[in-house]
């Protein structure tokens, strides 16, 4: 008889693990730089920086929902810089334009012939500040380019760039002034997180240390956007295995049957959860997706999509916990 551990039902099979493991070796340098330097940045927050970086990788869109000042703009604005993408900013004000948005056509005399001003949405990262503070036509402005990565203006459709990664950040509903996003935009965020107040050491820091626009303005790219494209096709090389499959699917089974979840997780939820769990396994350096990497994107993927009143990290917690690890 064997010697050998039994084998791990979620481990990726040999041929499969051996290629990874020579991928991953490779690509741990750099996933390694990208996280220091944003940990530089947003102390005591390396959770929340690993799923905003495994949002990015996994192709889906983040919303950051917190107080004002708690650097939700400055993580942002770090991690354009970092991936050496190109960065714009929308300001959502309740007057904002769906044109505001996405561009507008310009009459030009000497040719007599429109031409197409592109709107700040035309870039790889675009920050929607606020957005909750829009109207929801402006809101919907977005739908199509985070759903199709494109605009469709005047009868032209028009590919935006890529990599295309929305980061929105949203105040708290309670907070005067907000329009509640509807669900159908909600949907189009992979993640939701929290940034929290920082802890007291790392708040102590921030008292002392330098600016953090200051600090912004002396990072370096670590990635080009062509190795950030690589590395976002490397997800699909993650391994999943049927036992994972299983567990992910009884997660969702259960979102479904709670009593206290008014919308259950839906079939293009459920891929996301599978896409973001690949992506942290990436960044954590395996080859193939363990159930601690489902749990630990879940709150993030489940959060904003179980109804408000259930939408706590508590209650979230509650039905990870409610589904045994097969």
């Amino acid at each position: 008889m064997s010697s050998r551990e039994p084998r791990s039902p979620f481990a990726a099979p040999h041929s499969h693990a051996a290629l990874a493991g020579s991928d991953l070796g490779t690509l741990g340098s750099p996933i390694e730089a990208i996280l220091a330097q944003l940990n530089g940045v947003i102390l005591d927050k390396d959770l929340q920086v690993r799923l905003c970086l495994a949002c990015l990788l996994a192709r889906g869109h983040l919303l950051i929902e917190d107080l004002p000042g708690v650097g939700k703009t400055t993580l942002a604005h770090a991690l354009a810089c970092t991936l050496g993408l190109s960065f714009q900013r929308i300001q959502f004000t309740s007057d904002l334009l769906p044109a505001d948005v996405l561009g507008v056509s310009i009459f030009e005399r000497d040719s007599g012939r429109f031409r197409f001003q592109p709107g700040p949405v035309f870039a790889q990262l675009v920050l929607a500040d606020e957005i909750n503070r829009a109207s929801p036509k402006a809101q919907s402005a977005l739908l199509e380019a985070m759903e199709e990565r494109q605009v469709t203006l005047d009868g032209q459709t028009m590919p935006l760039p890529a990599p295309f990664f929305v980061i929105a950040t949203q105040n708290p509903q309670e907070q005067v002034g907000t329009f509640p996003l509807p669900e159908s935009q909600l949907d189009r965020f992979l993640m939701r997180v929290h940034l929290g107040y920082p802890a007291p050491l790392a708040e102590r820091e921030l008292l002392l240390g330098i600016d953090r626009r200051e600090l912004l303005a002396t990072l370096q790219p670590v990635l080009t956007p062509a190795s950030l494209e690589a590395l976002q096709r490397r997800i699909g090389e993650i391994h999943v295995a049927p036992a994972l499959l299983d567990y992910v699917q009884a997660l969702v089974a259960h979102t479904r049957t709670a009593t206290d979840v008014s919308v259950g997780l839906s079939p293009r939820a459920a891929i996301g959860l599978v896409r973001a769990a690949r992506a942290f396994a990436l960044l954590e350096g395996h080859g193939a997706v363990l159930p601690e990497h489902v749990q630990a994107v879940f709150p993030a993927v489940v959060g904003h999509r179980v109804g408000p009143h259930a939408g706590g990290d508590g209650f979230v917690r509650q039905l990870l916990e409610a589904v045994p690890v097969p």
